[in-house]
């Protein structure tokens, strides 16, 4: 990639689709935020629902002129960009789109960014940003970088490790199928996305870990994961955003495990592709488990003693993150199970079936 720094950007000739992406939304909104001209983003009929006011409120506290559907609260966005001012901002979620947003904003802003959240979320900006020659400052509950600093070129080839979030659906099929002895090479260990390995060996599962590698600031490592009996286990507070994404997975070996579990501070579930905490309580009904819906997550009695039930359609409701746990769930039934909408898993898994397929045995 041959860069033009953040001054050497052009308006775009039309507006840019970041079809199902938040991540492309949000983050870009932060860079084209301090651009001098006009940008319009949008997305698909699930992206234009999602809460865009998180990122909204900053931008136009800096300066930015934003416009957006929905009284501010939705995509498209039209952002004109322009001058920006540096703003002290409490984020009400942790939320590594949201930190991500102010932080490229703020590095085109005079003066000093600063962030906090409730929670650390996801740091991979923060380690890419610290690559390109970047200060990215740490503050006590948050993050600050001062604006002005030039991106410079990695001084090393940056590498993206494995996606844990992508692994987790193998792993857990690894963990729960019996007689399972699964490895995954080359996946990213970075402190903010491991709950989801914590949660495992907190389930009873061994997880053996390789030599860290680390390269552009991600550590990476290979992981090795044998099936064993499951216990129930507790999810709240602050190990929620570090595995937010794996809730509807983790919820498949909750359902495999002996004793309740409970999912608490995860109403930020309601606002991804679907509103996971309503769609994961779906799949696993259809699955024959008894599950209560919170308003903040999930309660899951485990049955451990016998498959899950086949034979029912589960409606992944366009969110991909929800077909993968379903097709995870399906293979512990006792008859095969209907999933609409599987193509939604081309989203963040493009090959997932047939990936799965390699990790059969036979």
């Amino acid at each position: 990639m041959h860069g033009v720094g953040l001054t050497g950007l052009q308006e775009p000739a039309g507006a840019i689709d970041c079809g199902n992406s938040g991540t492309t939304l949000r983050l870009l909104a932060g860079v084209v935020a301090g651009q001098s001209f006009e940008t319009t983003l949008t997305g698909d009929q699930s992206l234009c629902g999602r809460p865009m006011a998180r990122i909204v409120e900053p931008l136009r506290l800096m300066g930015a002129q934003v416009e957006a559907a929905d009284d501010g609260r939705r995509a498209p966005l039209r952002i004109r960009g322009g001058r920006l001012d540096a703003i002290e901002h409490v984020s009400r979620v942790s939320s590594a789109q949201v930190k991500s947003c102010v932080l490229l904003a703020g590095l085109q802003a005079t003066g000093r960014t600063v962030l906090w959240e409730p929670s650390q979320s996801r740091d991979h900006t923060e380690r890419m940003l610290s690559a390109l020659g970047v200060h990215v400052e740490r503050v006590d509950g948050g993050v600050a970088v001062e604006g002005g600093q030039p991106l410079q070129v990695a001084p090393e080839p940056l590498q993206v490790p494995g996606d844990l979030s992508a692994a987790a659906f193998l792993a857990v099929a690894g963990a729960a199928l019996p007689g399972s002895d699964l490895r995954l090479m080359d996946v990213g260990v970075n402190p903010t996305r491991t709950g989801f390995l914590d949660v495992l060996e907190q389930a009873g599962i061994d997880v053996e870990r390789g030599p860290v590698v680390v390269s552009g600031g991600e550590p990476r490592t290979n992981l090795r994961i044998r099936s064993g009996p499951l216990a129930a286990f507790e999810l709240k507070g602050a190990l929620v955003p570090r595995l937010i994404d794996e809730i509807p997975i983790l919820a498949i070996l909750a359902a495999r495990a002996q004793g309740t579990t409970r999912i608490v501070d995860a109403g930020e579930l309601r606002a991804k592709e679907s509103d996971r905490i309503r769609t994961t309580v779906n799949m696993l009904r259809t699955f024959g488990v008894n599950v209560l819906e919170l308003p903040d997550g999930l309660v899951i009695d485990g049955m451990p003693d016998r498959p899950l039930c086949g034979g029912g359609s589960v409606d992944a409701a366009g969110d991909h993150r929800i077909a993968m746990a379903a097709v995870i769930g399906a293979l512990m039934a006792d008859a095969p199970t209907h999933l609409i909408g599987a193509r939604a898993v081309d989203v963040s898994f493009p090959g997932f079936f047939q990936t799965l397929e390699t990790c059969q045995a036979g």
